[in-house]
Order: C-alpha cells, then sequence, then structure tokens
C-alpha cells in the first residue's frame, strides 16, 4: 500500500532510531558537497502575444519534450463551478479544427511518442515526448490544442461521464482515496485550496457550453501560457517554427482571475471521524505550511524527509518497525503556490487503536521540536535531498516541466540550477524551529478513518 502515490494522484489530476544499547561512535561523515552536475542550460524569450519560451539544447538523445504550462489550476475556478481545470484536461484530447476527435493521441503514438497531462490546484500541465525529428508535430498540436480546440456538446457530454466515473472510482471506490478532499476541506474556510483538483461532479453537470468555452478564452491563450522545450533541439530552428505555430495567435483580452483570499492563521485543532470502505483505521494530519520558495518552505520539507523518506526515516524505524503500529507511516508537503499544508498519516496496524497511533506520531514530532537532529542524520539529509533534486532533472520532459514551474512561480527559470542552494542552507537549527512552528496542534487537521462497519 503506497498512499504517498495515491494521494499524490490526487493533488496532480514528488522515525528515530531507537537501540537496544548505545551503538559505538562512528565517524563523522562528510559534509554533502555542492551538487555537480553540469549547470541546465537554456533560454527563453516572450513572444509579441505573451507566450514564454524557454529552451534547452540537449544531444544526448534523439527525443525532445514539447510541453505547455497554462497558469491554472482549481484555485483559479469559480466555487460553484469546481471541477473544471481538470475538466479541461480531459477536454482538451477531444481534437480541434484540424484534428479529428480521438485523433490526438493517435497522432503522436504513431509517430512514436507518449504524451499526457496533469492538473493541480495551481497549474494545467501537458507534455508529448517525441522523437526530435517530428517537432513540428508536437508545435502544431500545441499550437492547435491553445487556439483551436473543440469544444462543443459531443466532446462536453463524453468527458463529463469520463470525468464522473474516474472522481467515483478515485473518491468512493479507492481505499482512503477523500483523504486530500477530506484533509483539505476541513484546513480550509477561505482560500479556494478549500476544494480540490477533481472539483464537483456536480458541477460540471450544471455548467452550460458558454461556460466551458468563457473559460477556454480566459485561461487558454498565449499570455497565461509557457511554452517549456526541451532535448535534441537547434534552436534558431526550432524558434522558426515556434513563431509559425504561435506567433498569430492573439493575445487573451479577458482579465484572468488570481485569487486573493489569505487563509486566517488557525488557533484551533480541527478533528473529525470519516468513515470508509477500509479494513485498517488510519489517522490523517495536515499541517498548515507554507508556500513553496519561501525559506520555512525548504525547512519543512527537509522535516518530512527526516521524518519519512526512506526505511531508516524516523517514523519509519519507529512507529513502523520498532513499535509496530502502523502498516505505513508517511509525511510529505504538498507543493504550493500559496501556503498549502504538510500531509502526515499513518495506516493503524492489526488491533491498534487510532489514538494509540496518534500517540505514537506525536511523540516522534515532539523529538523534533525538543532535540537537534544528530551531525549524521543531518548529512544524511542533505545527502538524500541532493540526490532527489538530481533525479528530478534526469529526464528531458522533467526538465521542461521544471524550467516552466520555475518561471510561473518565481519568474526565475534558472532556479533549476540554484535551488538546490536553498536546501543546503538549511541548519539543523532550521528543521527543529520548523517543528516547533508548524507541529503544533493548534495548527493542523486530525482525521480518524474508520471502517463503516465500525461504526454501525
Amino acid at each position: 500500500m503506497n498512499l504517498k502515490h495515491l494521494v499524490l494522484s490526487t493533488v496532480v489530476m514528488g522515525s528515530s532510531v531507537l537501540y537496544a544499547q548505545k551503538p559505538a561512535p562512528k565517524a563523522a561523515p562528510k559534509a554533502a558537497s555542492p551538487v555537480k552536475s553540469n549547470p541546465i542550460k537554456f533560454t527563453e524569450y516572450d513572444l509579441p502575444n505573451g507566450l514564454h519560451v524557454i529552451l534547452h539544447e540537449d544531444h544526448s538523445t534523439p527525443i525532445v519534450a514539447v510541453t505547455v504550462l497554462y497558469h491554472v489550476g482549481s484555485k483559479n475556478e469559480d466555487p460553484m463551478r469546481t471541477g473544471f481545470a481538470h475538466f479541461f484536461e480531459h477536454l482538451m484530447f477531444e481534437g480541434s479544427d484540424n484534428i479529428k476527435r480521438g485523433e490526438y493521441m493517435k497522432l503522436v503514438q504513431d509517430a512514436g511518442g507518449q504524451l499526457n497531462a496533469n492538473t493541480s490546484f495551481d497549474r494545467t500541465f501537458y507534455y508529448e515526448v517525441i522523437p526530435s525529428n517530428q517537432l513540428e508535430l508536437g508545435l502544431w498540436m500545441e499550437s492547435e490544442r491553445m487556439l483551436h480546440s473543440k469544444i462543443d456538446s459531443i466532446g462536453v457530454e463524453t468527458q463529463r461521464k469520463v470525468v464522473k466515473e474516474e472522481l467515483k472510482q478515485r473518491n468512493e471506490n479507492t481505499p482512503y482515496g477523500s483523504i486530500l478532499n477530506e484533509a483539505f476541506g476541513h484546513a480550509y474556510t477561505v482560500h479556494p485550496y478549500r476544494w480540490t483538483p477533481g472539483g464537483s461532479p456536480e458541477y460540471i453537470n450544471k455548467a452550460a457550453i458558454s461556460e466551458f468555452i468563457d473559460f477556454y478564452k480566459t485561461f487558454y491563450v498565449p499570455n497565461n501560457a509557457t511554452l517549456s522545450i526541451a532535448g535534441d533541439i537547434t534552436p534558431a530552428q526550432t524558434k522558426a517554427m515556434i513563431e509559425k505555430y504561435f506567433g498569430s495567435i492573439p493575445k487573451g483580452t479577458k482579465a484572468i482571475p488570481r485569487p486573493n483570499a489569505v487563509e486566517p492563521v488557525k488557533t484551533k485543532e480541527v478533528r473529525d471521524t470519516v468513515p470508509d470502505n477500509i479494513q485498517l483505521p488510519g489517522v490523517i494530519m495536515g499541517y498548515h505550511t507554507p508556500a513553496q520558495g519561501t525559506p520555512d518552505y525548504y525547512a519543512v520539507n527537509m522535516l518530512a524527509t527526516l521524518l519519512s523518506q526512506g526505511k531508516s526515516s524516523r517514523m519509519q524505524k519507529s512507529i513502523v518497525d520498532k513499535q509496530q503500529k502502523a502498516l505505513f507511516a508517511g509525511a510529505f508537503p504538498l507543493p504550493s503556490e500559496d501556503p498549502g499544508l504538510t500531509l502526515i498519516f499513518g495506516i493503524a496496524n492489526m488491533g491498534v487503536s487510532p489514538t494509540d497511533l496518534e500517540a505514537a506520531m506525536d511523540a516522534e514530532f515532539d523529538k523534533t521540536k525538543k532535540d537537534l537532529i544528530s551531525e549524521e542524520e543531518y548529512q544524511k539529509l542533505r545527502n538524500q535531498v541532493e540526490n532527489d533534486f538530481v533525479s528530478n532533472n534526469s529526464k528531458m520532459v522533467g526538465i521542461a516541466e521544471n524550467l516552466a514551474n520555475y518561471y510561473v512561480y518565481f519568474k526565475d527559470a534558472n532556479l533549476i540550477n540554484t535551488e538546490i542552494d536553498r536546501y543546503m542552507k538549511v541548519t539543523r537549527e532550521d528543521i527543529q524551529k520548523a517543528a516547533q512552528k508548524y507541529l503544533t496542534k493548534e495548527n493542523r487537521v486530525v482525521l480518524y478513518y474508520l471502517p463503516k462497519e465500525e461504526l454501525k
């Protein structure tokens, strides 16, 4: 059971060591050295219509990733029409004025490529990974999506059924599948993060064709998009193709909604019970944590890694292995443009009550608040962060996506090379302070997932 992957797939529609006796002293580990990977070089520019373009040239393999990130996610939706961003992720594969219905995927697959898309709270991302000699195909298809997508009754009705079934399978028919909806729904009262990217099928059912067209004309415009291309390309030739396919697309004229609601600081713990079709209870905690890119964000990320990444993490070794109070325990922050949540959860072992599991989890948090982590743990943590950072840029589509993310959220695509420095500046004291500041009861939601049979 991998609840982390389950929840992450829903977001995007990335233990104390106890010894029987004191071990022999170990030599102090070497400090983590700066990342030695070659810098990722890129060029970027804007078209007159506002489309931001980022190009990364890499001839190591004859492939290219063509990606477009639209700065629209579930937080940009009308509260009475939630689910639009995710719905459009599906609808945009229906075809265009020049691509027949059902042909979008076939064109890429017949060219030897692959494609996909995902939606989060903050953005919608589309990509094709294709042989480099098919670059023009990818650019043409993304320009068709931006300018000529089919938004008609046939496509809308088809995708209404698809999306409704997807949400049913994910939220109702998957054990613990509603974690994200419940955690964010309980944690937020003002900010649009109070609903999740899946949205409500009820609102999708109610929406008229004119509303879908308006959403398309508002958000799927060049001045709300970043075209990021990475791989086996020649920049001059690629720029000419981009001008050919995107240069004539008109700039959007509608105001793009950017929510400015600020969630009030929490002063009281929120608790609830969620009945579910499960056999083992779960304890789900959601702690309010800072937006990505802020100094505390990096300390919170490293704290979560300390608690749950790998077999030697604190929660794994203490709660799962030693105490055997949980089959699985995990902690991970969900990166978000505005202040978000770090989810920490455990699935109770047979015969273990949720209250006992919660107490064990709290005990681990208290240790991080009370004591500095050891120098050995700290260096291991830095090594893990460095490894994760390098791995995230190991594929062309990953590089293209990260370049786009960094530009859209921070207006600094070069963070793909330098953000690791922010992690490396986090001290042991910073991690302790993050635990003391954010892992407090008044700052959290606690949900007990209980088998429905027990509540009858």
